[in-house]
Protein backbone atom coordinates (compact mmCIF):
# COMPACT_ATOMS: atom_id res chain seq x y z
CA UNK A 1 0.00 0.00 0.00
CA UNK A 2 3.35 2.40 0.51
CA UNK A 3 4.00 3.92 -2.82
CA UNK A 4 7.31 5.73 -3.04
CA UNK A 5 8.32 8.36 -5.99
CA UNK A 6 12.07 9.29 -6.18
CA UNK A 7 13.36 12.49 -8.25
CA UNK A 8 16.11 15.19 -8.33
CA UNK A 9 18.76 12.59 -10.06
CA UNK A 10 20.72 13.59 -13.48
CA UNK A 11 24.03 14.25 -14.83
CA UNK A 12 26.58 16.36 -12.60
CA UNK A 13 30.32 16.80 -13.19
CA UNK A 14 32.59 15.41 -10.42
CA UNK A 15 32.55 18.07 -7.53
CA UNK A 16 29.20 19.60 -8.15
CA UNK A 17 25.81 19.20 -6.06
CA UNK A 18 22.28 17.28 -6.73
CA UNK A 19 19.19 16.78 -4.28
CA UNK A 20 17.10 14.18 -4.10
CA UNK A 21 13.77 14.05 -3.07
CA UNK A 22 11.12 11.13 -2.04
CA UNK A 23 7.15 11.19 -1.43
CA UNK A 24 5.91 8.63 0.72
CA UNK A 25 1.91 7.88 -0.23
CA UNK A 26 -0.30 5.63 1.37
CA UNK A 27 -0.15 4.84 5.18
CA UNK A 28 2.87 6.25 6.64
CA UNK A 29 3.29 6.01 10.75
CA UNK A 30 5.34 7.97 12.79
CA UNK A 31 7.72 4.30 13.93
CA UNK A 32 8.83 4.46 10.13
CA UNK A 33 12.21 4.89 9.39
CA UNK A 34 13.27 6.75 5.82
CA UNK A 35 16.46 6.30 3.83
CA UNK A 36 18.27 5.91 0.72
CA UNK A 37 19.80 3.33 -0.58
CA UNK A 38 22.33 3.38 -4.27
CA UNK A 39 23.07 0.44 -6.64
CA UNK A 40 26.17 0.74 -9.55
CA UNK A 41 26.17 -1.52 -11.75
CA UNK A 42 27.73 -4.73 -11.34
CA UNK A 43 27.50 -4.02 -7.39
CA UNK A 44 25.47 -4.98 -4.14
CA UNK A 45 22.39 -2.33 -3.50
CA UNK A 46 24.16 -0.51 -0.52
CA UNK A 47 22.84 1.68 2.52
CA UNK A 48 24.16 5.53 1.90
CA UNK A 49 21.96 7.05 4.99
CA UNK A 50 19.19 6.75 6.79
CA UNK A 51 17.19 8.21 9.34
CA UNK A 52 14.90 6.83 12.08
CA UNK A 53 12.06 8.71 14.37
CA UNK A 54 14.02 10.55 16.89
CA UNK A 55 16.43 12.01 13.58
CA UNK A 56 19.63 9.90 14.26
CA UNK A 57 21.36 9.37 10.99
CA UNK A 58 23.60 6.93 9.97
CA UNK A 59 26.19 7.22 7.28
CA UNK A 60 28.07 4.75 4.81
CA UNK A 61 31.71 6.06 5.17
CA UNK A 62 31.93 6.67 1.97
CA UNK A 63 29.24 9.67 1.57
CA UNK A 64 30.30 10.76 5.27
CA UNK A 65 30.50 15.09 5.39
CA UNK A 66 29.68 15.01 1.60
CA UNK A 67 25.91 14.26 1.99
CA UNK A 68 23.01 14.92 4.57
CA UNK A 69 19.96 13.23 4.87
CA UNK A 70 17.22 14.96 6.39
CA UNK A 71 13.22 14.72 6.59
CA UNK A 72 10.37 17.16 4.68
CA UNK A 73 8.08 18.65 6.95
CA UNK A 74 5.24 16.51 5.08
CA UNK A 75 4.84 13.12 6.45
CA UNK A 76 6.66 10.33 4.31
CA UNK A 77 8.94 12.55 2.89
CA UNK A 78 12.82 12.56 2.76
CA UNK A 79 15.75 14.34 0.82
CA UNK A 80 19.40 13.20 0.45
CA UNK A 81 21.55 16.76 -0.25
CA UNK A 82 24.60 15.11 -2.16
CA UNK A 83 27.69 17.72 -2.64
CA UNK A 84 31.07 17.13 -3.85
CA UNK A 85 30.01 14.11 -5.79
CA UNK A 86 32.55 11.61 -7.18
CA UNK A 87 32.62 9.49 -10.25
CA UNK A 88 32.41 6.78 -7.75
CA UNK A 89 28.56 8.06 -6.76
CA UNK A 90 27.04 7.01 -9.85
CA UNK A 91 24.33 4.51 -9.15
CA UNK A 92 20.63 4.15 -9.12
CA UNK A 93 19.71 5.46 -5.74
CA UNK A 94 16.54 4.59 -4.33
CA UNK A 95 14.47 5.32 -1.24
CA UNK A 96 13.11 3.02 1.03
CA UNK A 97 11.12 2.90 4.05
CA UNK A 98 11.53 0.58 6.73
CA UNK A 99 8.27 -0.55 8.79
CA UNK A 100 9.13 -1.69 12.11
CA UNK A 101 6.30 -3.40 13.34
CA UNK A 102 5.44 -5.37 9.96
CA UNK A 103 9.45 -5.85 9.68
CA UNK A 104 8.97 -5.13 6.19
CA UNK A 105 10.52 -2.53 3.51
CA UNK A 106 9.28 -0.68 0.86
CA UNK A 107 11.31 0.36 -2.16
CA UNK A 108 10.78 3.52 -4.83
CA UNK A 109 11.61 3.15 -8.81
CA UNK A 110 14.75 4.51 -8.08
CA UNK A 111 16.82 7.45 -9.86
CA UNK A 112 19.63 7.58 -11.93
CA UNK A 113 22.78 9.40 -10.40
CA UNK A 114 25.46 9.44 -13.00
CA UNK A 115 28.93 11.96 -12.48
CA UNK A 116 31.13 12.76 -15.39
CA UNK A 117 34.76 12.92 -14.99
Amino acid sequence: QVQLVESGGGLVQAGGSLRLSCAASGIIFSSDAMGWYRQAPGKQRELVARVIRDGSTNYADSVKGRFIISRGNAAGTVYLQMDSLKFEDTAVYYCNLWRLGMRTDYWGQGTQVTVSS
